[in-house]
């Protein structure tokens, strides 16, 4: 039978900062324990597809205790250094049925179970082809211009918005893409069509890339969870 809802994390072996980033121990877990545990814990989400090329990887994730879980073989194209995300989801887009799916990154462990809920509510509003999270701030950006100078690039200098007159803007945290199978094979996009923005906790707008990162969030990871288990 058809999953309506999937999930789908790509972790490959591969990783020039950090090596075996995805299964490197944060917080007491490894790292892409805590994605794929948001991603169990969302009620919209019938399974998840854990994508990999590495043998280390599929081991750990073995003992992960979760039913939802189904561990998926990605090929060494789509999980080489210069390969694309979009090239592993189209992969496995050919292999599998679904109807939905949501795409989750498993560099971004500070995600939530109740964050996906609120994705999957707003991808089926009328209109809507497809989600993606984010975090709103409030910096002036400003931009290099030709001969060497810079110029402001969401405001005017001369009409500096108080904080409470200016909506900011949006920026992609990187932590899930949600959007139909049939827009991801017509598109070859993790988004397209009408796109909504789910904004969420702006502590979620830090993924790991580098291990100044990883420090961050550990201890933001390390706060959060004293606080829910008191």
């Amino acid at each position: 039978m058809e999953d309506k809802n999937i999930a789908f994390i790509p972790v490959r072996g591969g990783s020039k900062s950090i090596p075996l980033k995805n299964i490197k121990p944060i917080n007491g877990k490894p790292l892409v324990y805590w994605t794929t545990k948001a991603a169990c814990e969302c009620e919209q989400i019938d399974r998840v597809y854990i994508s990999t090329d590495s043998e280390q990887i599929r081991s750990t994730v073995k003992d992960f205790c979760f039913d939802k879980v189904t561990i998926v073989s990605r090929s060494a194209e789509t999980a080489s250094d210069t390969a694309s995300t979009e090239s592993a989801m189209l992969e496995f887009a050919e292999q599998y049925e679904f109807e939905n799916i949501v795409l989750i990154q498993a560099t971004s462990p500070l995600l939530t179970a109740e964050e996906l809920e609120r994705g999957f509510r707003l991808f089926k509003e009328a209109g809507c082809d497809s989600v993606f999270s984010a975090v709103r701030r409030y910096q002036f950006l400003w931009t290099n211009t030709p001969d060497g100078t810079v110029c402001p690039y969401n405001y005017d200098i001369f009409h500096r918005p108080r904080r409470q007159e200016y909506d900011g803007y949006l920026i992609e945290n990187g932590a899930f893409y949600i959007t139909s199978k049939k827009s991801l094979l017509s598109s070859g996009n993790r988004i397209s069509g009408n796109i909504h923005a789910l904004e969420v906790n702006d502590d979620s707008l830090f993924e790991i890339d580098n291990p100044g990162d990883w420090d961050i969030i550990e201890a933001l990871m390390s706060r959060r969870y004293v606080v829910e288990d008191q």
